[in-house]
C-alpha cells in the first residue's frame, strides 16, 4: 500500500479523483489559510476599520482614548503553540486575548512583544483588539496585516479565511 502526499498551495477547495481498478472515489479537499484570524468591517470608538481587497484591515479615523479601539471575538481555530506577527500602524497596536467559556481571559494576552505562547487549555475564543496607544490619539489612516499561525515560525503574511466577521468596540 503506498502512501500519498498531498501539498496545498493556496487556499481554496477542490476534489482529488482516486481510482484503485474498477474502484473510484472522490475525495474533498479544501486549504485552509496558515493565518488563523478571523475579522472584518468595524466602527466605533472613533476608527472605522474595513478590509482591503488583499485582506488587509484599512484603518482610519481618531481613536476617542488611550486604549480604546476595536475588536473582534471568533472561535479558537487550535490548540497548542502560536505565533503572532504583523506591521503596525504608528501609535496603534493589537493583541489577542485567549477567552474560556464565560468570555474570561486566560493567561497572557499575545502581542509583538511575546508573539509565541501557548493557547491555555479551556480557551474557546479568541479576541482579537486593534487599539490607540496614544495619551492623546492622532488620526489614523494604514493598513494592518496582522497574522497568527500555529507553530513558532512566522510565514509571509497570508489572507485569512473570515474577513468578514463584523467587529466591536474595544473600551
Amino acid at each position: 500500500m503506498g502512501a500519498l502526499s498531498i501539498t496545498g498551495i493556496k487556499p481554496g477547495s477542490t476534489s482529488l479523483k482516486l481510482t484503485a481498478g474498477k474502484i473510484t472515489k472522490t475525495v474533498p479537499i479544501t486549504v485552509l489559510s496558515r493565518n488563523l484570524l478571523s475579522y472584518g468591517p468595524a466602527e466605533g470608538n472613533g476608527l472605522t476599520a474595513t478590509v482591503n481587497t488583499d485582506g488587509s484591515l484599512h484603518v482610519t479615523g481618531t481613536a476617542t482614548g488611550q486604549w480604546r479601539g476595536l475588536s473582534w471575538t471568533f472561535p479558537c481555530p487550535v490548540q497548542g503553540t502560536v505565533k503572532l506577527s504583523g506591521t503596525s500602524i504608528a501609535g496603534l497596536s493589537f493583541n489577542i486575548k485567549c477567552l474560556d467559556a464565560k468570555g474570561q481571559q486566560l493567561g497572557d494576552q499575545m502581542n509583538l512583544g511575546n508573539s509565541v505562547m501557548a493557547i491555555p487549555a479551556g480557551t474557546v475564543s479568541l479576541f482579537l483588539n486593534v487599539i490607540s496607544t496614544e495619551a492623546t490619539p492622532t488620526a489614523k489612516d494604514g493598513d494592518l496585516r496582522i497574522q497568527l499561525e500555529y507553530g513558532t515560525t512566522a510565514h509571509e503574511w497570508m489572507r485569512p479565511d473570515n474577513t468578514s466577521l463584523k467587529g466591536g468596540v474595544m473600551n
